[in-house]
């Protein structure tokens, strides 16, 4: 027998696929895979490239995404002190905190909306909702002037839709019913399109809701205007704090203000050179009421004010939330309180500091503190740190105590010192705060001199002929915010725009009617209608209704029109009426 040997050549025949199950699929697949290898994907370029970018910038996710983003980095303004606010606090806590003060300050976090990073991403929201608002109102403008889309053939499948029978006796032929139906959906509000060119079955097409985009457009447009105007305010608006006493009269310039925050862009000339002065301010306290006795009811600051030098004086009125409007700001009584009004002589007898002394309100019944810097006295530079009491009670541990709110019993505590009070080196101070540090003490409680107690019209001579304090009496002051916002009228026209335009795309339904006429062998004019909204629409089945309705009372139908003609008589390519589905 001869033996066969095993050969591990292939021949010819078996590179060759065979036919089969597997093998069917097995090709189309192969094919596939190798023209996904032979493809070459285009590259976009440097024009594809910026187109892809706008398209994604001017999405409204985009939009969205910039509009949470900016919420977000405006927390760090509300986190860490603001430079334009109070600069000095930036410092101190740049001070107090070494390690990462630094950082935070070249981050910007310090001027948050100013900052770089900050006003990139409002530009860009900036941007992005006008890429998407632009497009959006061109197409919807096409969309006004362009006819009602044409006349589908099955009407029977649109989410609503109903049939009608005219009779024959009733003389409507198709193209009057058609008409009339024309004219109801006019009275409605729809945009109409008579369509005679279908013969013996006339169709119109009729659309109305076209205040729903409108709505949406004017929401986004009005956010626009909001980001104008805020940033128009930022750029160009400034506010500022005065406190003024009975008497005193503010003058805007920069040098009249206690503190002042301007905007980013702002520059001197834009202050209006008006004045405003302070003639009498009026509290009104509870004094019927049990468990509020005493507490502030009303306030009330008569002022006189001049738009410019040359204008005449003005008598008006200043109210908590009523302010005084003055060369486009806004003046508003925000504080008020007692400044004691105190002379000071120095150790040579000459009169150091004479006037009014704001006191800080500091717990009920108007306990307020009082600080008094005399930098002018000789031989040494003075300085008081107390209490004003309007209305002073004392306990029987020899407490003193503010009892009423009113000036009944007005008394002022102090105690004095004596040395420099650093006022001659330039540096900021608190004018409500005395550093005590270089200072030595005069009078005390737990000196031997004692403390100075003073009712008005008393005097106290200091200890070591350092000189002596008068108290004079008392008047009152207050406290008032100045504004100035060029973009606050319009940020609030943008905003009850937007508003308005939301409730208008929340409320407005967009809607499609459709209506074909015909007339039957038997003379009987069929109708059928068809409604269509765009989106969820839960009113279209009541629309449907009352257009059935009035085009049942046009004719003179019953309401329940269930006449229909026989099958085989129908109007060529018309459906069977039937009832509403």
């Amino acid at each position: 027998m001869s033996e066969r040997v095993k050969s591990t050549e292939k021949s010819p025949a078996e590179d060759v696929p065979q036919p089969g199950p597997a093998n069917k699929d097995a090709a189309p697949k192969d094919a596939v895979k190798a023209a996904k290898a032979g493809a070459a994907v285009p590259s976009l370029g440097f024009v594809g490239m910026l187109r892809w970018a706008w398209t994604q910038l001017t999405s409204m996710r985009t939009a969205l995404f910039l509009l949470l983003l900016l919420a977000v980095a405006a927390v760090p303004g509300s986190l860490f002190p603001q430079r334009p606010a109070n600069p000095s606090v930036v410092t101190q806590y740049i001070k107090d905190h070494p390690d990462y003060g630094q950082l935070l300050d070249s981050l910007q976090l310090y001027d948050v909306y100013s900052s770089a990073w900050f006003s990139a991403i409002y530009i860009l929201l900036f941007i992005s909702l006008i890429g998407c608002v632009v497009p959006r109102a061109i197409a919807h403008y096409k969309a006004m002037r362009s006819q009602p889309p044409r006349t589908p053939k099955r009407l029977s499948r649109l989410p609503e839709y109903g049939t009608l029978v005219v009779p024959a006796d009733a003389g409507i032929p198709a193209s009057d019913a058609i008409e009339d139906a024309a004219a109801l959906l006019k009275q409605r509000g729809y945009r109409v399109e008579v369509r005679h060119d279908d013969g013996a079955r006339p169709t119109l097409g009729a659309e109305r809701g076209f205040l729903k985009e409108v709505g949406n457009l004017v929401f986004h447009t009005s956010l626009i205007g909001v980001l104008v105007s805020v940033a128009v305010g930022g750029l160009f608006g400034y506010s500022g704090q005065r406190i003024l006493v009975e008497g005193d009269t503010f003058v805007n310039t920069l040098v009249g203000y206690d503190q002042f925050t301007p905007g980013t862009n702002f520059e001197s000339s834009q202050l209006q050179p008006y004045s405003i002065q302070l003639d009498k301010f009026q509290a009104t306290f509870d004094r019927e009421s049990q468990g509020k006795f005493g507490q502030p009811i009303d306030f009330t600051a008569d002022v006189t004010t001049k738009e410019n030098p040359g204008a005449p004086a003005k008598k008006e009125v200043l109210k908590v939330n009523d302010p005084v409007t003055l060369g486009g700001t806004s003046i508003y009584l925000t504080g008020n309180g007692y400044a004691p009004v105190i002379t000071v002589r120095d150790g040579n007898g000459n009169v150091a500091m004479q006037g009014p002394v704001v006191a800080k309100l500091q717990g009920e019944n108007y306990y307020s503190s009082v600080v008094i810097k005399v930098p002018d006295a000789k031989p040494d530079q003075l300085g008081f740190v107390g209490f004003f009491l309007p209305t002073a009670f004392v306990t029987e541990q020899g407490i003193s105590f503010s009892g009423d709110p009113d000036l009944i019993n007005p008394q002022l505590s102090l105690n004095s010192y004596y040395g420099d009070l650093g006022l001659d080196k330039g540096s900021p101070q608190n004018v409500f705060e005395l550093d005590v540090k270089n200072l030595k003490e005069l009078n005390g409680r737990n000196l031997k001199a004692g403390g100075i107690t003073l009712a008005p019209g008393n005097t106290y001579t200091l200890p070591e002929g350092k000189g002596s304090i008068t108290f004079e009496g008392v008047k009152k002051y207050v406290g008032v915010d100045i504004h100035h916002n060029p973009g606050q009228l319009s940020a609030l026209i943008f905003a009850l725009l937007a508003v308005a335009g939301l409730i208008v795309s929340l409320y407005v339904n967009r809607r499609r009617v459709w209506i074909r006429t015909g007339t039957h062998e038997d003379g009987r004019t069929m109708v059928e209608y068809g409604l269509l909204a765009r989106g969820e629409d839960h009113r279209l089945a009541g629309e449907a209704a009352t257009l059935r309705g009035l085009l049942a009372r046009k004719w003179n139908l019953d309401a329940d029109n269930t006449e229909t003609a026989p099958s085989n008589s129908s109007p060529a390519g018309s459906p069977e009426p039937k009832k509403d589905q």
